[in-house]
């Protein structure tokens, strides 16, 4: 009888995972993700984001993310915030559409 130690989490799969292993899958891969609630700042980030990917002629997939585990996992606090390639670029404003390109083209170069 276990009544005070830990509950050992299960994924729906029956797979092992702890947080850390789910926050590294999160973050992994390459894209292009706004971190926010979907409120106007976050929506106004996800636009300024699309006009510089049109200017670059970079075609990707902009990834809107609003849960606040998976927002957490990156270590943001302060949202709206900008992840490229797995990296917080941007965190707690509004980015221009110039800013973002100057992000992304360096995003891109690495």
């Amino acid at each position: 009888m276990n009544l005070f130690g830990k509950k050992k989490a299960k994924s729906c799969c029956g797979g092992n995972f702890t947080p850390e292993t789910m926050a590294r899958a999160e973050k992994g891969g390459s894209g292009i993700k706004v971190l926010g609630s979907g409120c106007a700042k976050c929506n106004a980030l996800e636009a300024s984001v699309r006009e510089a990917l049109a200017e670059l002629g970079m075609d990707a997939d902009i990834d809107h993310v609003t849960d606040f585990t998976q927002i957490a996992a990156y270590g943001v606090m302060t949202t709206p915030a900008l992840v490229v390639n797995g990296k917080v670029v941007s965190y707690g404003k509004v980015l221009s559409k110039e800013e973002a390109k100057a992000l992304l083209a360096k995003a891109r170069e690495q």
